[in-house]
């Protein structure tokens, strides 16, 4: 009678598999303990200083308080009735778009120029690229205060450009047509060298065979950009818009300082309507609302980003 050879390979409950099956879980119960390890204590400070805060000031907007009475009452959503029934707040919301858009425009357009200025590596590239990005690491309220001698309408340097076409310098600050403008000027010079120098380590890192291809294929300087160059910087470009359009939002030191949000509220943002409303007229749960509508604000820009313009962006 002729032996059946036994299957190749290792037999069904080998003593060996039990044990394997135990390291596995173990290494594996290790690396859950390391991530939390790591994970947990970033997690409580976000929830400490990030969450919390969000919750807080959400409970604040739905109650009445001048930051004087022992207790706020709570009114639910009246805040937010008298919000968006506010003329005043309509105001404010263009004024904070155009505020928003103009800087995501300019800073972006004028810092990718820059951009391509400073890669061609001409004589003095280094010293130009310092000076450029300077305004963005100087205090907002020392700017303010250079810019408010230059916008001056008798000693400032704007004057001497108006009077060589026989015109009179505006009344930059002080009048409700000049006074946004201004202050965009002065917003987009502070930032432009951040987004120039995000913009140059981007172009730096772009294969120069790249380049070279584009011009084989016949391409010129402004198509091989266009449709070669730019379609790399798209990671840049996300980048650059979500941190302008949050940093927008967020501008406050400039407009402190040479408007406090006049004349007449030409000046007047979300943030500065937010600190207007807390620490000038002491109606903590109003601002309070006007922070939430921020919030919403910037959380659906970021999910409408992420959802669609970040499809268009080539890693």
């Amino acid at each position: 009678m002729t032996a059946t050879a036994p299957p190749l390979g290792r037999s069904q409950g080998s003593p060996a598999e039990p044990s394997r099956i135990a390291s596995r879980r173990r290494l594996r119960w290790r690396g859950y303990g390391l991530f939390a390890l790591f994970a947990f204590p970033n997690l409580i400070l976000i929830a400490v200083f990030a969450y919390a805060p969000v919750l807080g000031n959400l409970y604040l907007s739905l109650t009445r308080w001048d930051m004087i009475s022992p207790q706020p009452t709570f009114v639910a959503l009246e805040n937010y009735t008298d919000l968006f029934t506010d003329a005043n707040f309509g105001r404010v919301a263009m004024v904070t778009l155009i505020w928003v858009v103009t800087m995501v425009l300019g800073c972006g357009a004028i810092g990718l120029a820059f951009a391509v200025l400073f890669s061609a590596r001409l004589r003095g590239g280094g010293v130009v690229t310092t000076v450029a990005f300077a305004p963005h690491v100087l205090s907002g309220a020392a700017i303010a205060a250079i810019w408010l001698f230059i916008f001056d309408p008798n000693y400032g340097l704007p004057r001497a450009a108006f009077e060589l076409v026989g015109a009179t310098s505006p009344a930059w600050t002080t009048s409700t047509t000049w006074a946004l403008p201004a202050l965009l000027i002065v917003s987009v010079w502070k930032s432009v060298g951040f987004v120039a120098l995000i913009y140059l380590a981007a172009l730096q890192g772009i294969p120069h065979e790249v380049r070279e291809a584009a011009l084989l294929d016949g391409a010129g300087p402004w198509r091989g950009f266009w449709h070669v160059i730019f379609p790399l910087l798209s990671p840049t470009t996300f980048f650059v818009t979500v941190t302008t359009i949050i940093s927008a939002f967020q501008s406050f030191d400039v407009i402190a300082m040479m408007t406090g949000g006049g004349p007449g509220g030409a000046t007047t943002t979300l943030s500065w309507f937010i600190y207007d409303q807390g620490f000038r007229n002491f109606d903590a749960g109003y601002a309070a609302a006007g922070g939430m509508v921020m919030f919403l604000i910037l959380l659906v820009v970021t999910a409408v980003q992420l959802r669609f313009v970040e499809r268009r962006v080539h890693y």
